[in-house]
Protein backbone atom coordinates (compact mmCIF):
# COMPACT_ATOMS: atom_id res chain seq x y z
CA UNK A 1 0.00 0.00 0.00
CA UNK A 2 1.74 3.05 -1.19
CA UNK A 3 2.37 5.98 1.50
CA UNK A 4 1.21 8.99 2.35
CA UNK A 5 4.16 11.91 0.53
CA UNK A 6 6.12 13.23 4.16
CA UNK A 7 4.58 16.56 5.64
CA UNK A 8 7.18 18.65 4.38
CA UNK A 9 8.82 21.44 7.10
CA UNK A 10 9.32 24.86 5.25
CA UNK A 11 10.57 26.52 8.25
CA UNK A 12 12.96 23.86 9.36
CA UNK A 13 16.84 23.53 8.49
CA UNK A 14 17.82 25.19 4.95
CA UNK A 15 17.81 20.97 3.36
CA UNK A 16 14.58 20.96 4.13
CA UNK A 17 13.51 24.32 3.04
CA UNK A 18 14.74 23.17 -0.11
CA UNK A 19 13.21 20.37 -0.21
CA UNK A 20 10.08 22.31 0.05
CA UNK A 21 10.70 24.94 -2.21
CA UNK A 22 11.17 21.81 -5.10
CA UNK A 23 8.59 19.76 -4.50
CA UNK A 24 6.24 23.23 -4.84
CA UNK A 25 7.87 23.59 -8.72
CA UNK A 26 7.44 20.00 -9.58
CA UNK A 27 3.92 20.06 -8.19
CA UNK A 28 3.39 23.30 -10.24
CA UNK A 29 4.68 21.92 -13.33
CA UNK A 30 2.40 18.69 -12.97
CA UNK A 31 5.39 16.48 -12.82
CA UNK A 32 6.05 13.03 -11.19
CA UNK A 33 9.13 12.34 -9.29
CA UNK A 34 10.14 10.07 -11.94
CA UNK A 35 9.44 12.77 -14.77
CA UNK A 36 11.32 15.15 -13.17
CA UNK A 37 14.21 12.50 -12.31
CA UNK A 38 14.28 11.14 -15.75
CA UNK A 39 14.76 15.13 -17.29
CA UNK A 40 17.68 15.82 -14.65
CA UNK A 41 19.05 12.37 -15.18
CA UNK A 42 18.54 10.83 -11.53
CA UNK A 43 16.42 8.23 -10.15
CA UNK A 44 12.63 9.67 -8.81
CA UNK A 45 14.03 8.00 -5.49
CA UNK A 46 16.39 10.72 -5.60
CA UNK A 47 14.08 13.34 -6.08
CA UNK A 48 12.00 11.85 -3.67
CA UNK A 49 14.89 12.35 -1.26
CA UNK A 50 16.05 15.96 -1.70
CA UNK A 51 11.94 16.68 -1.56
CA UNK A 52 12.38 15.17 2.32
CA UNK A 53 15.60 16.85 3.26
CA UNK A 54 17.29 13.10 3.14
CA UNK A 55 19.92 14.14 0.60
CA UNK A 56 22.23 17.32 -0.17
CA UNK A 57 21.38 19.11 -3.58
CA UNK A 58 24.48 20.33 -5.00
CA UNK A 59 24.69 23.60 -7.09
CA UNK A 60 24.89 21.76 -10.65
CA UNK A 61 21.59 19.46 -10.29
CA UNK A 62 20.41 22.39 -8.71
CA UNK A 63 20.81 24.41 -11.91
CA UNK A 64 19.38 21.09 -14.06
CA UNK A 65 16.23 20.94 -11.78
CA UNK A 66 15.61 24.97 -12.07
CA UNK A 67 16.16 25.08 -15.69
CA UNK A 68 13.58 21.53 -15.62
CA UNK A 69 11.07 23.64 -13.82
CA UNK A 70 11.51 27.03 -15.41
CA UNK A 71 11.78 28.40 -11.60
CA UNK A 72 13.63 31.55 -12.79
CA UNK A 73 16.75 30.32 -10.54
CA UNK A 74 14.95 29.92 -7.34
CA UNK A 75 16.73 26.52 -6.39
CA UNK A 76 20.35 27.81 -7.48
CA UNK A 77 19.93 30.79 -5.60
CA UNK A 78 19.31 28.88 -2.22
CA UNK A 79 21.71 26.15 -3.03
CA UNK A 80 24.79 28.02 -1.63
CA UNK A 81 23.26 28.07 2.10
CA UNK A 82 22.26 24.72 1.67
CA UNK A 83 25.91 23.85 0.94
CA UNK A 84 27.09 26.23 3.47
CA UNK A 85 24.98 24.40 6.13
CA UNK A 86 25.78 21.53 5.49
CA UNK A 87 29.65 22.06 5.40
CA UNK A 88 28.81 24.07 8.78
CA UNK A 89 27.25 20.77 10.47
CA UNK A 90 30.38 18.55 9.21
CA UNK A 91 32.66 21.50 11.26
CA UNK A 92 30.56 20.38 14.23
CA UNK A 93 30.35 16.78 13.83
CA UNK A 94 34.37 16.97 13.80
CA UNK A 95 34.28 19.37 16.88
CA UNK A 96 32.17 16.89 19.16
CA UNK A 97 34.31 14.30 17.93
CA UNK A 98 37.40 15.96 19.65
CA UNK A 99 39.23 16.82 16.78
CA UNK A 100 39.41 20.68 16.88
CA UNK A 101 42.16 22.73 18.56
CA UNK A 102 44.47 19.92 18.45
CA UNK A 103 48.09 19.99 17.47
CA UNK A 104 47.24 23.22 15.12
CA UNK A 105 49.94 24.98 13.91
CA UNK A 106 50.71 28.74 13.68
CA UNK A 107 47.00 29.61 15.69
CA UNK A 108 47.38 31.80 18.80
CA UNK A 109 45.32 31.98 21.71
CA UNK A 110 42.78 34.89 21.52
CA UNK A 111 43.34 37.42 23.96
CA UNK A 112 40.30 40.00 24.42
CA UNK A 113 41.95 43.45 25.63
CA UNK A 114 40.00 46.11 26.90
CA UNK A 115 39.89 49.90 26.00
CA UNK A 116 40.52 50.95 29.44
CA UNK A 117 42.73 48.06 30.45
CA UNK A 118 45.34 48.72 32.95
CA UNK A 119 47.88 46.39 32.03
CA UNK A 120 48.46 48.77 29.29
CA UNK A 121 50.43 51.38 31.12
CA UNK A 122 52.12 54.35 30.20
CA UNK A 123 54.07 52.89 27.76
CA UNK A 124 51.17 51.86 25.06
CA UNK A 125 52.81 54.76 22.67
CA UNK A 126 52.20 55.40 19.09
CA UNK A 127 55.01 53.03 18.31
CA UNK A 128 53.12 50.00 20.06
CA UNK A 129 50.05 50.39 18.23
CA UNK A 130 52.03 50.83 15.14
CA UNK A 131 53.18 47.59 16.27
CA UNK A 132 50.37 46.08 16.75
CA UNK A 133 49.11 46.56 13.23
CA UNK A 134 51.93 46.53 11.62
CA UNK A 135 53.45 43.24 13.37
CA UNK A 136 50.46 40.86 12.37
CA UNK A 137 47.96 42.47 14.94
CA UNK A 138 45.52 43.66 11.49
CA UNK A 139 46.19 40.64 10.18
CA UNK A 140 45.05 38.21 12.83
CA UNK A 141 41.98 40.62 13.36
CA UNK A 142 41.25 40.07 9.99
CA UNK A 143 41.30 36.18 9.81
CA UNK A 144 39.61 36.04 12.92
CA UNK A 145 35.99 34.32 12.61
CA UNK A 146 34.34 37.41 13.79
CA UNK A 147 31.72 36.78 11.39
CA UNK A 148 30.71 33.57 13.41
CA UNK A 149 30.21 35.43 16.31
CA UNK A 150 26.86 36.90 14.83
CA UNK A 151 25.91 33.77 12.57
CA UNK A 152 22.26 32.74 14.30
CA UNK A 153 22.43 29.64 16.84
CA UNK A 154 18.83 28.74 15.59
CA UNK A 155 17.15 29.19 11.86
CA UNK A 156 14.78 31.79 11.91
CA UNK A 157 10.97 30.12 12.44
CA UNK A 158 8.62 30.82 9.54
CA UNK A 159 5.16 30.95 11.10
CA UNK A 160 2.85 28.15 10.82
CA UNK A 161 0.27 29.99 8.89
CA UNK A 162 0.52 33.36 6.85
CA UNK A 163 -0.85 36.18 8.28
CA UNK A 164 -1.80 39.59 6.32
CA UNK A 165 0.64 40.82 9.36
CA UNK A 166 3.59 38.63 6.87
CA UNK A 167 2.60 40.32 3.68
CA UNK A 168 2.42 43.88 5.45
CA UNK A 169 5.72 43.13 6.45
CA UNK A 170 6.75 42.20 2.94
CA UNK A 171 5.66 45.10 1.48
CA UNK A 172 7.10 47.72 4.02
CA UNK A 173 10.30 45.71 3.47
CA UNK A 174 10.08 46.06 0.05
CA UNK A 175 9.64 49.87 0.71
CA UNK A 176 12.56 50.59 2.61
CA UNK A 177 14.79 48.46 0.44
CA UNK A 178 13.55 50.78 -2.95
CA UNK A 179 14.17 54.05 -0.71
CA UNK A 180 17.66 53.15 0.14
CA UNK A 181 18.49 51.61 -3.53
CA UNK A 182 17.93 55.24 -5.14
CA UNK A 183 19.25 57.12 -2.63
CA UNK A 184 22.56 55.13 -2.12
CA UNK A 185 22.70 52.73 -4.98
CA UNK A 186 22.27 48.65 -4.81
CA UNK A 187 25.65 47.76 -3.58
CA UNK A 188 26.96 46.99 -0.52
CA UNK A 189 24.74 46.91 3.22
CA UNK A 190 21.44 47.43 1.04
CA UNK A 191 22.11 44.55 -1.73
CA UNK A 192 23.07 42.45 1.29
CA UNK A 193 19.62 43.47 3.16
CA UNK A 194 17.27 43.19 0.04
CA UNK A 195 18.66 39.55 -0.65
CA UNK A 196 18.28 38.44 3.34
CA UNK A 197 14.93 39.93 2.72
CA UNK A 198 13.52 37.80 -0.43
CA UNK A 199 14.78 34.73 0.88
CA UNK A 200 12.38 35.00 3.96
CA UNK A 201 9.14 36.17 1.72
CA UNK A 202 10.21 33.17 -0.83
CA UNK A 203 10.31 30.99 2.23
CA UNK A 204 6.70 32.08 3.36
CA UNK A 205 5.80 30.81 -0.14
CA UNK A 206 5.52 27.32 1.13
CA UNK A 207 3.77 28.08 4.00
CA UNK A 208 0.10 27.44 4.79
CA UNK A 209 -1.94 30.72 3.54
CA UNK A 210 -5.65 31.48 3.44
CA UNK A 211 -6.55 31.45 -0.03
CA UNK A 212 -8.39 34.40 0.25
CA UNK A 213 -5.22 36.42 0.87
CA UNK A 214 -2.88 34.23 -1.25
CA UNK A 215 -2.85 36.50 -4.11
CA UNK A 216 -2.00 38.95 -1.70
CA UNK A 217 1.09 37.11 -0.90
CA UNK A 218 2.43 36.46 -4.26
CA UNK A 219 2.16 40.03 -4.87
CA UNK A 220 3.64 41.45 -2.15
CA UNK A 221 6.89 38.30 -3.01
CA UNK A 222 6.65 40.06 -6.50
CA UNK A 223 7.32 43.54 -5.17
CA UNK A 224 9.96 42.28 -2.96
CA UNK A 225 11.52 40.81 -5.63
CA UNK A 226 11.07 43.22 -8.30
CA UNK A 227 13.01 45.58 -5.95
CA UNK A 228 16.23 43.34 -4.56
CA UNK A 229 16.42 42.45 -8.64
CA UNK A 230 16.92 46.06 -8.73
CA UNK A 231 19.39 45.87 -6.28
CA UNK A 232 21.25 43.41 -8.28
CA UNK A 233 21.05 44.90 -11.62
CA UNK A 234 22.32 48.24 -9.94
CA UNK A 235 25.42 46.16 -8.18
CA UNK A 236 26.27 44.47 -11.78
CA UNK A 237 25.14 40.81 -9.99
CA UNK A 238 23.37 40.68 -13.53
CA UNK A 239 23.27 36.80 -13.10
CA UNK A 240 21.57 37.56 -9.68
CA UNK A 241 18.76 39.93 -11.22
CA UNK A 242 17.63 38.06 -14.01
CA UNK A 243 16.57 35.51 -11.75
CA UNK A 244 15.33 37.65 -9.41
CA UNK A 245 13.15 39.64 -11.85
CA UNK A 246 12.18 36.32 -13.78
CA UNK A 247 10.80 35.15 -9.43
CA UNK A 248 8.83 38.47 -9.41
CA UNK A 249 7.52 38.11 -13.04
CA UNK A 250 6.27 34.30 -12.14
CA UNK A 251 4.39 35.57 -8.72
CA UNK A 252 3.47 38.80 -10.08
CA UNK A 253 1.44 36.54 -12.75
CA UNK A 254 0.61 33.79 -10.04
CA UNK A 255 -1.25 36.77 -8.33
CA UNK A 256 -2.72 38.25 -11.52
CA UNK A 257 -1.62 41.34 -10.93
CA UNK A 258 -1.12 43.13 -14.11
CA UNK A 259 0.49 46.36 -13.12
CA UNK A 260 3.28 44.17 -10.81
CA UNK A 261 4.06 42.59 -14.04
CA UNK A 262 4.65 45.50 -16.36
CA UNK A 263 6.79 47.23 -14.10
CA UNK A 264 9.29 43.90 -14.13
CA UNK A 265 9.15 43.45 -17.84
CA UNK A 266 10.19 47.37 -17.47
CA UNK A 267 13.06 46.26 -15.58
CA UNK A 268 13.92 43.37 -17.40
CA UNK A 269 14.06 45.07 -20.70
CA UNK A 270 16.30 48.11 -19.42
CA UNK A 271 18.54 45.31 -18.00
CA UNK A 272 19.04 43.66 -21.19
CA UNK A 273 19.51 47.11 -23.26
CA UNK A 274 22.04 48.33 -20.50
CA UNK A 275 24.11 44.85 -21.08
CA UNK A 276 23.67 45.30 -24.98
CA UNK A 277 21.70 42.53 -25.96
CA UNK A 278 18.74 45.39 -27.33
CA UNK A 279 16.23 43.03 -29.35
CA UNK A 280 15.70 40.90 -26.29
CA UNK A 281 15.10 44.13 -24.33
CA UNK A 282 12.79 44.90 -27.02
CA UNK A 283 10.84 41.92 -26.60
CA UNK A 284 10.81 42.33 -22.66
CA UNK A 285 9.33 45.66 -23.39
CA UNK A 286 6.43 44.52 -25.53
CA UNK A 287 5.39 41.34 -23.31
CA UNK A 288 4.79 44.43 -20.37
CA UNK A 289 2.52 45.75 -22.39
CA UNK A 290 0.41 42.91 -23.07
CA UNK A 291 -2.82 44.11 -22.30
CA UNK A 292 -2.26 47.52 -22.07
CA UNK A 293 -5.90 48.47 -21.45
CA UNK A 294 -5.03 47.24 -18.22
CA UNK A 295 -2.25 49.43 -17.80
CA UNK A 296 -2.31 52.82 -16.18
CA UNK A 297 -1.42 55.56 -18.63
CA UNK A 298 2.13 56.05 -16.48
CA UNK A 299 3.02 52.67 -16.97
CA UNK A 300 2.50 52.67 -20.70
CA UNK A 301 4.94 55.98 -20.96
CA UNK A 302 7.50 53.60 -18.71
CA UNK A 303 7.23 50.79 -21.52
CA UNK A 304 7.34 52.96 -24.41
CA UNK A 305 10.21 54.15 -23.13
CA UNK A 306 12.24 51.04 -22.86
CA UNK A 307 11.20 50.08 -26.39
CA UNK A 308 12.44 53.79 -27.54
CA UNK A 309 16.08 52.64 -25.51
CA UNK A 310 15.81 49.49 -27.01
CA UNK A 311 15.34 50.68 -30.98
CA UNK A 312 18.02 53.81 -30.16
CA UNK A 313 20.20 50.79 -29.57
CA UNK A 314 19.47 49.17 -32.18
CA UNK A 315 20.19 52.01 -34.59
CA UNK A 316 16.46 52.48 -35.95
CA UNK A 317 16.10 56.38 -35.53
CA UNK A 318 12.51 56.42 -36.89
CA UNK A 319 11.36 53.47 -34.55
CA UNK A 320 12.85 55.34 -31.72
CA UNK A 321 11.38 58.49 -32.39
CA UNK A 322 8.13 57.45 -32.51
CA UNK A 323 8.53 55.53 -29.23
CA UNK A 324 9.22 58.49 -27.73
CA UNK A 325 6.33 60.21 -29.17
CA UNK A 326 4.35 57.45 -28.23
CA UNK A 327 5.72 57.46 -24.55
CA UNK A 328 5.38 61.27 -24.48
CA UNK A 329 1.60 60.89 -25.41
CA UNK A 330 1.22 58.14 -22.58
CA UNK A 331 2.39 60.42 -20.03
CA UNK A 332 0.13 63.30 -20.20
CA UNK A 333 -2.68 61.33 -19.76
CA UNK A 334 -0.79 60.34 -16.81
CA UNK A 335 -3.54 60.59 -13.79
CA UNK A 336 -1.20 59.96 -10.85
CA UNK A 337 -4.02 58.69 -8.11
CA UNK A 338 -4.44 55.91 -10.99
CA UNK A 339 -0.81 54.57 -10.29
CA UNK A 340 -0.30 52.05 -7.80
CA UNK A 341 2.53 53.07 -5.03
CA UNK A 342 5.38 51.76 -6.68
CA UNK A 343 5.06 53.96 -9.47
CA UNK A 344 5.13 57.14 -7.98
CA UNK A 345 8.96 57.63 -8.86
CA UNK A 346 8.05 57.93 -12.82
CA UNK A 347 6.98 61.53 -12.28
CA UNK A 348 8.23 64.30 -14.57
CA UNK A 349 11.84 64.39 -14.36
CA UNK A 350 11.74 60.13 -14.58
CA UNK A 351 9.73 60.19 -17.72
CA UNK A 352 12.08 63.85 -19.24
CA UNK A 353 15.72 61.69 -17.78
CA UNK A 354 14.59 57.86 -19.33
CA UNK A 355 13.42 59.58 -22.78
CA UNK A 356 16.75 61.40 -22.64
CA UNK A 357 18.47 58.34 -22.61
CA UNK A 358 16.61 57.25 -25.80
CA UNK A 359 17.79 60.32 -27.48
CA UNK A 360 21.44 60.33 -25.98
CA UNK A 361 22.26 57.29 -28.57
CA UNK A 362 21.17 59.39 -31.39
CA UNK A 363 22.36 62.31 -30.01
CA UNK A 364 25.91 61.00 -30.11
CA UNK A 365 25.51 59.90 -33.96
CA UNK A 366 23.98 63.12 -35.28
CA UNK A 367 20.23 63.31 -34.54
CA UNK A 368 18.26 65.59 -32.28
CA UNK A 369 21.27 66.73 -30.07
CA UNK A 370 19.05 69.75 -28.57
CA UNK A 371 16.28 67.39 -27.77
CA UNK A 372 18.67 65.01 -25.58
CA UNK A 373 20.11 68.47 -23.85
CA UNK A 374 16.47 69.70 -23.28
CA UNK A 375 15.18 66.66 -21.54
CA UNK A 376 18.62 65.83 -19.35
CA UNK A 377 18.39 69.51 -18.17
CA UNK A 378 14.87 68.99 -16.63
CA UNK A 379 14.91 65.82 -15.71
CA UNK A 380 18.66 67.31 -13.33
CA UNK A 381 16.24 70.60 -12.45
CA UNK A 382 13.39 68.08 -11.24
CA UNK A 383 14.46 65.38 -9.43
CA UNK A 384 14.85 65.64 -5.60
CA UNK A 385 17.52 64.14 -3.34
CA UNK A 386 15.41 61.29 -2.79
CA UNK A 387 16.35 60.19 -5.99
CA UNK A 388 20.01 60.85 -6.15
CA UNK A 389 20.99 58.11 -8.52
CA UNK A 390 18.45 58.89 -10.97
CA UNK A 391 19.65 62.73 -11.23
CA UNK A 392 23.84 61.86 -10.74
CA UNK A 393 22.87 59.57 -14.40
CA UNK A 394 20.99 62.50 -16.01
CA UNK A 395 23.62 64.75 -15.08
CA UNK A 396 26.87 62.04 -16.44
CA UNK A 397 24.58 61.76 -19.55
CA UNK A 398 24.28 65.46 -20.23
CA UNK A 399 27.93 66.10 -19.34
CA UNK A 400 29.23 63.34 -22.12
CA UNK A 401 26.49 64.42 -24.65
CA UNK A 402 28.67 68.37 -24.05
CA UNK A 403 31.81 66.19 -23.88
CA UNK A 404 32.01 64.04 -27.32
CA UNK A 405 29.75 67.10 -29.44
CA UNK A 406 30.07 69.85 -27.50
CA UNK A 407 31.65 72.54 -25.64
CA UNK A 408 34.46 70.02 -23.29
CA UNK A 409 34.51 73.18 -20.53
CA UNK A 410 30.70 73.37 -19.98
CA UNK A 411 30.58 69.63 -19.76
CA UNK A 412 33.41 69.57 -16.99
CA UNK A 413 31.26 72.19 -15.20
CA UNK A 414 28.08 69.55 -15.41
CA UNK A 415 30.65 66.81 -14.55
CA UNK A 416 31.55 68.00 -11.12
CA UNK A 417 28.06 68.33 -9.61
CA UNK A 418 27.18 64.38 -11.13
CA UNK A 419 31.10 63.35 -9.22
CA UNK A 420 29.52 65.04 -5.85
CA UNK A 421 26.03 62.90 -6.30
CA UNK A 422 28.11 59.39 -7.22
CA UNK A 423 30.35 60.06 -4.46
CA UNK A 424 27.08 59.69 -1.63
CA UNK A 425 26.44 55.64 -3.23
CA UNK A 426 27.43 52.61 -4.85
CA UNK A 427 25.85 52.26 -7.44
CA UNK A 428 27.80 50.81 -10.22
CA UNK A 429 25.76 51.51 -13.13
CA UNK A 430 26.42 55.55 -11.96
CA UNK A 431 30.16 54.59 -12.28
CA UNK A 432 30.01 53.22 -15.51
CA UNK A 433 28.51 56.74 -16.76
CA UNK A 434 31.40 58.00 -15.44
CA UNK A 435 33.98 55.69 -17.24
CA UNK A 436 32.13 56.70 -20.66
CA UNK A 437 32.05 60.55 -19.71
CA UNK A 438 36.17 59.74 -18.70
CA UNK A 439 36.94 58.65 -22.17
CA UNK A 440 35.00 61.39 -24.25
CA UNK A 441 37.36 63.61 -22.45
CA UNK A 442 40.46 61.71 -23.18
CA UNK A 443 39.30 63.26 -26.68
CA UNK A 444 40.78 66.43 -24.96
CA UNK A 445 43.23 65.99 -22.97
CA UNK A 446 44.73 69.09 -24.13
CA UNK A 447 42.38 70.91 -22.18
CA UNK A 448 43.62 71.18 -18.79
CA UNK A 449 40.26 70.89 -17.23
CA UNK A 450 39.21 67.75 -19.13
CA UNK A 451 42.46 65.78 -18.18
CA UNK A 452 41.95 67.12 -14.32
CA UNK A 453 38.32 65.73 -14.39
CA UNK A 454 39.36 62.33 -15.82
CA UNK A 455 41.20 62.01 -12.79
CA UNK A 456 38.55 62.58 -10.63
CA UNK A 457 36.38 60.28 -11.58
CA UNK A 458 39.31 58.07 -11.47
CA UNK A 459 39.43 58.84 -7.80
CA UNK A 460 35.74 58.87 -7.39
CA UNK A 461 35.71 54.97 -9.04
CA UNK A 462 38.31 53.70 -6.81
CA UNK A 463 37.14 55.05 -3.46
Amino acid sequence: MPQPPKELNPTGSMRERFGAHLRHWRRVRRLSQTQLGTLVHISGNQIGKIEKGERLCRLPLARLLDAALDTGGILEWMCPDVEAEADSQRRDAYKNEGGAGRDRVGVRQAVMLSLDDDTLGDNWSDVHRRSLFTAGGVAAIAASPFSHLLAPTEPAQLPSVVRLQDIEQILDAANVVSGWDNAYGGGGIVRQVATAQLKWASALLECRCPEKIRPQLFAAAARLGMVVGATDFDAYAHDDARRVFAFAAACAEEAGEWHLRAKVYSFRARQAVWLGDADTGLTHAELGLARPERLTATELAMLHTARARAFAKLGDVEAALRAVGEADEAFSRRVPADDPPWMTYYDEAQHQGDTGHALYDLALVGHHQPAAVDRFSTAVRLHTDAYVRSRAMSRTKLAALHMAVGDPREAVGMAELALEDVGQMRSRRAAEGLRELATFAYRHRAVPEARELRERIQETIDA
